[in-house]
This record gives C-alpha cells, structure tokens and sequence, in this order.
C-alpha cells in the first residue's frame, strides 16, 4: 500500500453538511423574512428554488464565468424568480443573512470527526476548496474542524479554482511537499477528481449517493470511515 505523507480535504459536501446547513438556513430565513407574504409559500419552495439555481452559478464561477461578487449578487434574485417571485423583492440583506447564518452551522457528515481524529495522529492535513476565504473560516471554526487541519487553501487565495492544477501546486510548494507525497479527498468528480488528477496527485472519490464518475480514481468510498482501509 502506497505510504502518503499529507492528505488534503475538500470541504463542502466532504465534512461539512452543506446540505443540512443550508436547508435550516433557508427555513430560518423564511420564516424570518416572512417570505410567504412575498408569495414563497413556504421553506421547501425556497429550498428547492436555491438548488435549481445555485449549482449552476457555482459551476459558472468554478470555470471563471462570474466572479464572487456576481454570484452573491445575483443569487438570490435568480432564487426568487425560479420561485415564481419579483426577483428585485429579495429583502435587504438577505445574502449576507443567509451568508452568516449557513456558515455558522456545525452539521457534518457521517464519521468526519471519528476519521479525523484516526488521521490526525498519523498525517498533516489540509483544505483545498473554491469556497471563499471569509465564509470557509467560519464554516471550520463553527463545526470544530479548525484544530485538524494546517493549511488551509483557496480560489480566492490562489487565484486559481479546482479543477485547475495550479491551486494544488500553491498547496505543495507551501508545504514544501512533491504531488506523490499526497492523496486528495472529495466529493466532486471534476473539482477534486478531476484537478487532482491534473496535478498527478491520488485521489479518493467519496460517493455517499453512489453517483459514480466517469474516471478512474485511485481510490471511490461510500463513507468516510472507509478511508481506515488504506490509511
């Protein structure tokens, strides 16, 4: 079994529950914002609206289309009208609402502090993510992943997004560390996968939903503690 001597996290959708977070949020900022009033009849509305539209602006800015100021700009207005409402009704301060509120939340998936607390002892960790710096830091220090981790990286950083090599390189010349030195675990088969393999650095695909991908990673789990298998 090949011997690594760093492990680098994404974060969204890898540790960090951002589907939990982000349903509570919305369901708060329904009811906060009495959004039914406006003619979002209620907090699933909402929930499903943000998921028709919010993944295809994080692919947009993940390939440099919009930048971060685009995507919170704009967001919640696309929302609003994927929802069937004004979009220029979005009260004020809604995205920092929600910005504020969603990374403040602690929900994470299965196993992440068991396995963490396993890999600790054995190797330094990091975080690559697009995410961006401020609401990224807040996310880790919420939910208690701050003390595993050493460097943690991103697009807003770099300059540069995942899938693009050059945000793992700004990864491993900082830590001083070549790309066979390193496994990279995620959740997203592009981003992660895929911008692990650009670099020449392993990957582990980690498919809770058994989505499957069309490349070959070196290693696919279904849960984290499966990572005790081969590290």
């Amino acid at each position: 079994m090949k011997k690594y001597q760093h492990i680098f996290f994404d974060l969204d959708h890898t540790l960090w529950d951002y589907d939990r977070n982000v349903q509570e949020s919305l369901t708060e900022l329904h009811d906060v914002h009495q959004l039914n009033g406006l003619g979002i009849k209620d907090a699933q509305a909402l929930i499903q609206a943000f998921y028709n539209v919010n993944f295809k602006l994080w692919a947009l800015y993940d390939v440099g289309k919009i930048d971060r100021d685009s995507l919170r700009a704009t967001r919640f207005k696309l929302v609003f009208e994927n929802a069937g409402v004004d979009p220029e009704s979005v009260p004020e301060l809604f995205e920092p609402d929600f910005m504020h509120r969603t990374s403040s939340k602690n929900y994470l998936l299965p196993y992440a502090i068991e396995i963490l607390e396993y890999l600790k002892p054995k190797y330094p960790m990091h975080i690559i993510t697009n995410g961006f710096n401020e609401s990224q830091a807040k996310k880790l220090n919420a939910s208690g992943l701050s003390p595993y981790f050493d460097l943690i990286v991103t697009s807003e950083t770099t300059g540069h997004k995942k899938p693009d090599p050059r945000i793992f390189q700004y990864a491993l010349d900082n830590l001083g560390i070549n790309n066979q030195d390193v496994i990279m675990i995620g959740d997203n088969p592009n981003s992660d996968i895929l911008g692990a393999i650009n670099a020449n650095i392993d990957q582990v695909y980690f498919d809770p939903h058994s989505k499957g991908i069309e490349m070959k990673p070196t290693h696919t789990i279904k849960h984290l503690k499966e990572l005790e298998k081969f590290l």
